[in-house]
């Protein structure tokens, strides 16, 4: 959806009945300002229009309408609550349709919109589009809180999902049930533009109306999400698909877009229960066209074979850089800076350099800091598959099992159900493909959760770790940790890769229980990015004698072994096809990646206890403050390394 800036409140944007509501008069301030035109309006908001699939016919009325606030629904529809009573043999066969209960999202109570207005509705009409308000607009990561504490919130959608609800103050009971029902509910749309944090998807739940339309193979209605930016205020745009006479039901596509069968029966779990055991939960590698999709859509140039010239050992390397911490860092005799991208030696981007191509047919001596299709380690759904190299369709050891929720939807539901039927835990924690810093990332048990998350941006789904290694933090007791390494990738044939000899530690702010599973400071190390949250800081060399005090039987040097070796059979298996199947052998190629992981309790056949390492993910041109700042010489260490072909304090792993 292309939008500006997104409503935030939980605050009910309208005032307006519950049920369907009436116009609302523009504000004076709003009508001051003048109307835009149909041609202005349509150049402002046409992509998404179109986009969205609303026939232009309708365009005009829509203005009027947002420009307006004309809620005119309740014109044209009625909301119809539907009992389930005896049937009477000698009823006629319509009347005795219409009675019948239809599935119903949340609740025993069952509703459906139909068609009130005596002349019906006809599709052709430019006024035949509604606009739809919405209830409760927010973020996952906030909605507990906004239902605590928004008044009237937490009754309106108990009320509106069928969710018992007794007394006024918030209960912990009836919260849990309408977090739990809300994904019944929910819609969602993403910002276009914005920070990393804007462009987290918003979920929305339609009014009482909106939200009492059911789903149907064959809709009758289309609906849409729709930031209007003059007003900056969302709505869900409603429009028929055929014509519809009095009586006739509102209906919409829950699985829109879908043509799948399979895939189809698993969008509609949710509302639908499905049993899916008999399927495979097998997940292979990904197919090589799925790796060279990734490249074009990435629109990266793959370089031409080049043979580099040998450089003296006194050379001094001219670095072209925009990243700050090297410009603040680096001081290394053998290096300067230069404003001059074209007179550089090495190229230090932060950003993806993408044509590689052109580069190694002008300045195949130019040395950078990025392989081409490194994406294969940094971008998470690409890092499950190609760890199967490593471990079969299951997956290897270090690399907790993952499911592209884009391809292998089926094979997830397959496998949770076998999980829940063998009574094993069933903690999930959702991922964005391609975001940093636990942005848009969720725990959750719940089946309906995992589907629709599918729908906000592009995911896996990973196994939660339910018995993770803990660390006794006397201020708070035993916590999560995370353990950062900084890798060094010199080439990739032959495979040359270093670990910095010093690592990071996050640790959870609150005791881990595997409850409260929105609870951030639980379930979650990133601490560093919000600056209302405690920052637990501990050295490394002050971590290892602690946490061998606190796991005697588990010293660091064996851990760590451990962990070397998880790393380098990731980079031996993302080196072990020709690209795209694997990152490119360019020689003229370093990287620096920062590799996040947890320890996890596990038992071997021998049923010996052991900490099994879990990579979590891999950065490209990782966050270095820290480094940079307990350890002034890092970018030296680095560059010397990465670039003189001198490894300073670095372990040599392949």
């Amino acid at each position: 959806m292309e939008a500006g800036p997104g409503p935030e409140s939980a605050v009910p944007s309208s005032q307006r009945d519950p049920e369907l509501g009436q116009a609302r008069g523009a504000s004076p301030e709003r009508r001051a300002a003048g109307t835009p035109t149909l041609a202005e309006f349509a150049a402002l908001h046409g992509p998404a229009l179109r986009a969205s699939g609303v026939p232009e016919r309708y365009w005009g009325r829509l203005l009027h309408k947002l420009e307006h606030e004309v809620f005119d629904a309740g014109e044209m529809f009625g909301i119809m609550q539907v009992e389930e009573v005896e049937e009477d043999e000698n009823e006629d066969e319509e009347v005795r349709e219409v009675r019948r209960k239809q599935p119903n999202p949340g609740g025993e109570l069952c509703f459906k919109v139909i068609v009130t207005n005596e002349n019906g509705l006809r599709a052709a009409d430019p006024n035949s589009i509604f606009l739809v308000d919405h209830a409760w607009t927010y973020r996952v990561e906030h909605a507990r809180q906004q239902l605590q504490q928004t008044p009237g919130l937490l009754h309106r959608m108990a009320n509106l999902m069928g969710v018992a609800f007794h007394g006024e103050l918030p209960s912990m009971e009836a919260v849990d049930l309408v977090l739990e029902e809300m994904w019944k509910f929910n819609q969602t749309y993403q910002l276009a533009h914005g920070t990393a944090e804007e462009k987290v998807p918003v979920w929305y739940i339609m009014d009482e109306f909106g939200s009492r339309i059911q789903h149907s193979d064959v809709p009758s209605f289309a609906t849409a999400p729709f930031f209007y930016m003059p007003q900056q205020v969302a709505y869900t745009l409603l429009w028929p698909l055929r014509d519809l006479d009095t009586g006739d039901e509102v209906t919409r596509d829950f699985a829109y877009g879908e043509t799948d069968p399979l895939i189809r029966k698993c969008m509609l779990l949710p509302w639908a229960p499905a049993d899916l055991l008999d399927l495979s939960s097998s997940t292979p590698e990904l197919p090589d066209e799925y790796y060279q999709a990734i490249l074009e859509e990435n629109k990266e140039k793959l370089p031409l074979p080049i043979s580099p010239a040998p450089c003296s050992h006194d050379r001094v390397f001219k670095v072209y850089t925009d990243v700050q911490q090297v410009l603040s860092s680096l001081t290394h005799p053998r290096f300067a800076f230069t404003p001059s991208e074209a007179e550089a030696d090495v190229l230090y981007s932060f950003s993806h350099f993408k044509d590689y191509r052109r580069l190694s047919q002008e300045r195949p001596n130019v040395l950078l800091n990025q392989f081409p299709c490194e994406n294969l380690l940094t971008v998470k759904d690409c890092l499950a598959s190609i760890a199967r190299r490593a471990g079969g369709p299951e997956g290897p050891p270090w690399l907790p099992r993952t499911f592209n929720l884009r391809t292998e939807l089926p094979q997830f539901i397959s496998y949770f159900q076998q999980r829940e039927q063998r009574g094993e835990d069933n903690h999930w924690i959702c991922k964005p493909w391609n975001l940093a810093r636990s942005l848009d990332t969720h725990v959750t048990k719940h089946l309906g959760s995992v589907i629709r998350h599918r729908e906000s941006a592009p995911k896996v789904v990973s196994k939660y770790i339910e018995s993770p290694v803990l660390f006794l933090r006397e201020d708070v007791g035993l916590v999560k940790f995370d353990i950062r390494y900084v890798v060094l990738l010199r080439s990739v044939k032959p495979l040359k890769l270093f670990v910095y000899d010093v690592f990071w530690l996050r640790f959870s702010n609150r005791p881990f229980a595997l409850n409260d599973l929105d609870d951030y400071e639980k379930h979650f190390t990133v601490m560093n990015y919000d600056p209302d949250v405690v920052l637990k800081q501990v050295h490394y060399d002050e971590f290892i004698p602690e946490f061998e005090k606190q796991y005697p039987e588990f010293p660091w040097k064996d851990v760590q072994a451990g962990i070397f070796q998880a790393f380098t059979e990731l980079f031996q298996v993302a080196c072990a096809k020709p690209a795209p199947l694997g990152l490119c052998d360019y020689p003229s190629s370093r990287a620096v990646y920062a590799i996040d992981l947890m320890l996890k309790w596990d038992v071997r056949p021998d049923g010996k206890r052991v900490m099994q390492p879990q990579i979590l993910e891999v950065n490209f041109n990782p966050d270095c403050e820290r480094a940079c700042k307990f350890h002034p010489a890092f970018f030296n260490d680095v560059f010397s390394t990465l670039f003189l072909d001198e490894p300073s304090r670095v372990t040599h792993l392949a």
